[in-house]
């Protein structure tokens, strides 16, 4: 029997210590995709590097965003202080960051940042009426036109927020009830003060000024949400509701 004029060559062994190439995020559970995972579970259970990654949104051929936000990490030792103080070209010297994904993440950081000067700042407690004027004075002090703004309270009566609801002329402004408790679901506030100037200086309540007064607090008590005052500002003095014994 004649032998073969050649015999194929047998295929190479794959080496067993050859890394998988790179799967990317979608290709993952769904629960452990960082987008998925924030809505189902909540942003506390994301790790540093799941929240980078969400900020950078890709990663390379190789590296899954994730990938990516743990090398960012491991570069300033897994300090996110020292991530912060990272400029734009020095962020984009880590794998898989461009200008672009530098900038997002400067912003954020810097979110951050200012997050924690505001937690810092002391908050205002409102105790009766004169606190509430000292605190909306800076706003309405030598307006020449009428603005209607809410005050949100914490269940220590500590001030949430200040918002503008409406401004309008010099004889009057719009509140729409809608706006004021929009407002205040949306920030979970426990309570309201309500606060209007007259630029006459005049600070008695006109009849609108009651009926409004009344419409709301009928709407907060229904949505749990109390009217707490109503306070007319005027450049030298206030009307309080409150202490009128007629909120």
């Amino acid at each position: 029997m004649e032998a073969p004029d050649s015999l194929p060559e047998p295929s190479a062994p794959t080496p067993p210590y050859a890394a998988p190439a790179a799967s990317g995020i979608k290709s993952w559970a769904e629960d452990d995709r960082p987008r998925e995972k924030l809505m189902a579970k909540g942003r506390a259970v994301l790790s540093d590097a799941e929240l980078l990654a969400i900020l950078i949104g890709s990663g390379t051929t190789k590296l899954t965003a994730v990938d990516v936000g743990k090398l960012m990490l491991q570069g300033v030792g897994n300090d996110l202080n020292a991530l912060a103080r990272e400029s734009v070209k020095q962020l984009c010297r880590h794998p898989g960051i461009g200008e672009a994904k530098a900038i997002t993440v400067v912003a954020a950081l810097e979110l951050g940042r200012r997050r924690k000067e505001a937690d810092a700042a002391p908050r205002n407690t409102i105790t009766c009426s004169r606190d509430i004027y000292n605190i909306m004075r800076p706003h309405l002090l030598d307006l020449p036109h009428e603005e209607f703004w809410v005050i949100l309270l914490n269940r220590a009566n500590v001030v949430m927020r200040k918002t503008a609801i409406s401004r309008g002329g010099v004889a009057g402004t719009v509140a729409d009830p809608k706006m004021i408790f929009k407002e205040a679901l949306e920030q979970l506030a426990s309570s309201i003060i309500l606060v209007h100037n007259h630029p006459s200086g005049n600070r008695n309540p006109s009849g609108a000024d009651i009926q409004l007064t009344k419409k709301l607090k009928e709407a907060g008590n229904f949505l749990d949400l109390p009217i707490l005052d109503h306070l007319i500002f005027a450049e030298q003095g206030y009307y309080s509701f409150a202490d009128e014994g007629i909120l």
